[in-house]
């Protein structure tokens, strides 16, 4: 058995705390986030070829830009995303968001990530690169940079 407590933030900062090494899931990946008002909850539109993704709102609106258009989560709801399913959350709503996150299997390759790319003017594959606590992502077609996300 293992056991994990979560401490809120103040509302200051930027929060994700990945729990799955922590509690030592095998097969679930567990994540923590708390997001203010427009802050995305991951860096990517996305989608997971073999992993799915279920995120609880355990406070605030979640608001997820999906294939079929935006949906909102609030607090006390659930929403899942099955393999292979495109999606992006963020906080849609005025108050600070907190969400938890489950996906299974908990290593999920591969991913494809997209984001919006200044040359190209429109969503194109994005390719990360990892270094100082922070990703750098850049388009796959054309090699410009299109965002960063730190740690």
């Amino acid at each position: 058995m293992k056991k994990v407590a979560i401490e809120r933030s103040d509302g200051s900062a930027r929060v994700f705390k990945p729990l799955a090494g922590d509690l030592e899931t095998d097969g679930l990946a567990i994540n923590y986030f708390e997001r203010a008002p427009g802050e995305h909850i991951g860096d990517c539109y996305h989608r997971h070829l073999e992993q799915e993704e279920v995120f609880y709102v355990l406070s605030g609106t979640a608001t997820f830009e999906t294939e079929d258009g935006d949906v909102e989560v609030g607090t006390g709801e659930l929403i899942r995303f099955a393999p292979g399913e495109w999606q992006q959350g963020r906080n849609g709503g005025d108050d600070r968001l907190v969400v938890l996150a489950l996906g299974a299997p908990r290593d999920d390759e591969p991913m494809d990530l997209r984001r919006t790319c200044p040359s190209c003017e429109e969503r194109t594959p994005a390719v990360p690169e990892e270094g100082n606590g922070e990703v750098v992502f850049h388009c796959e077609v054309c090699g410009a940079e299109t965002g960063r996300y730190a740690w």
